[in-house]
């Protein structure tokens, strides 16, 4: 990119607020540096831009300094990306007219390749104990299988998904709806610096600039838009969350959501997402069956198992012969077993050391209050092959 153009973006970044569809369909036409140079010098309002909303941002204009802003993140160890570069991700063009403009970056890892296989994980602020249990153990699960954890380095389910990628050494990224070098939350000021020591810190904000309401929802449709997909693991009726879940299936990714505890007001907007739109996961697993390649299919986990399920089928076989109550002799047990007597003794003999059975002189019967559960668990996995 030639210099001027980026010098212009990084100005740009520092006038316009971010998702400002006009003034990106106004870049879009005209080219970076001609939008500054008439915002620089006060032009006249373009067509399709209000005077009132044009004069605030000529008096934007007179206080930017793009050159301190691209001094300033060189001196944090950062950069300023703009479309094109190869470290820009290319799925940001999802966005259209709302593209961001460019991005401020701390960290070491290449925003474009991290990307690649990125899940957002999002949610209320003020989370239970569950949720960001849940939220960490969601991101630990993806960040040992090789996928990025996108969140908004918030209180509550952002920061728990942030840690948990920490935690196992996995990459994050965290997006943030102020400038790099401002830690907000305050109290996240750690987290921040650990998150760009392995993973990334990115803002559309130039450095210094403080964070709005505005510019927090604005900044879920980056999130949403770095993401193969989005998973809202707790979220209230009226949460930012939600915003993140709108911007996901407007760009047509997949939109999950964790369920909670029915009487939990936290978790009712995502039952409603799970009742409209998302798709209901539970483990880390299942999300990659929906955001990963073909064939990464989740695994359904074993089926509960009881001590008669660790039985050969022939053993299985001559204890469904035995009623629920009273006792049969052998040849009965056989007859019902489809077995020759001698088969049904030595089957019968090993049920009874498992304690399955029990003999009553001649006779075999089930231990009283018994339902065909073994008393030795551990004695039937040993013999369970015979």
């Amino acid at each position: 990119m030639a210099p001027g153009e980026r010098l212009a973006r990084a100005a740009l970044a520092g006038v316009v607020e971010p998702g400002d569809e006009r003034l990106g369909r106004l870049i879009a036409a005209w080219g970076p540096e001609p939008v500054w140079v008439a915002l620089r010098k006060g032009a006249p309002p373009p067509e399709g831009v209000s005077a009132r909303h044009w004069s605030g941002l000529c008096l934007r204009a007179e206080k930017a300094d793009p050159e301190r802003d691209l001094e300033r993140i060189g001196a944090l160890g950062g950069r300023f990306l703009c479309p094109g570069d190869r470290e820009w991700p290319g799925q940001l063009a999802d966005l259209g007219a709302a593209a961001p403009i460019g991005l401020w970056v701390r960290g070491p890892c290449s925003l474009r390749f991290v990307g690649l296989r990125a899940v957002a994980l999002v949610g209320a602020r003020a989370c239970t104990d569950y949720g960001a249990h849940v939220a960490a153990e969601l991101a630990t699960g993806l960040a040992e299988r090789g996928w990025t954890v996108v969140s908004g380095a918030a209180f509550g389910i952002d920061g728990a998904a942030h840690r948990g990628a920490l935690a196992v050494s996995g990459v994050t990224v965290a997006v943030l709806a102020c400038g790099v070098d401002v830690s907000y939350p305050l109290a996240h000021r750690e987290l921040l610096d650990r998150i760009a020591g392995s993973g990334l810190v990115v803002a559309e904000l130039a450095p210094g600039d403080h964070p709005t309401r505005g510019r927090f929802i604005q900044r879920n449709r980056v999130i949403a838009a770095l993401s193969r997909g989005t998973v809202v693991v707790e979220a209230a009726r009226r949460s930012g969350a939600l915003a993140t879940a709108r911007h996901t299936t407007g760009l047509g990714r997949h939109l999950m959501a964790v369920p909670g505890p029915v009487t939990s007001g936290l978790s009712a907007g995502a039952h409603r997402l799970i009742r409209s739109e998302a798709t209901l996961v539970s483990s880390a697993a299942e999300i990659i069956e929906l955001v990963g390649e073909i064939g990464e299919l989740a695994d359904p986990g074993p089926e509960p198992l009881v001590p008669r399920d660790l039985l050969a089928p022939r053993a299985a076989r001559v204890l469904e012969a035995l009623p629920a109550e009273g006792s049969l002799g052998l040849t009965e047990i056989a007859r019902g077993a489809c077995a020759g007597e001698e088969e049904a003794r030595a089957r019968l003999v090993e049920l009874c050391a498992l304690g399955f059975v029990e003999r009553v002189g001649e006779h075999w019967r089930l231990p009283p209050g018994s339902t065909r559960h073994a008393r030795v668990v551990l004695a039937g996995k040993a013999h369970g092959g015979t």
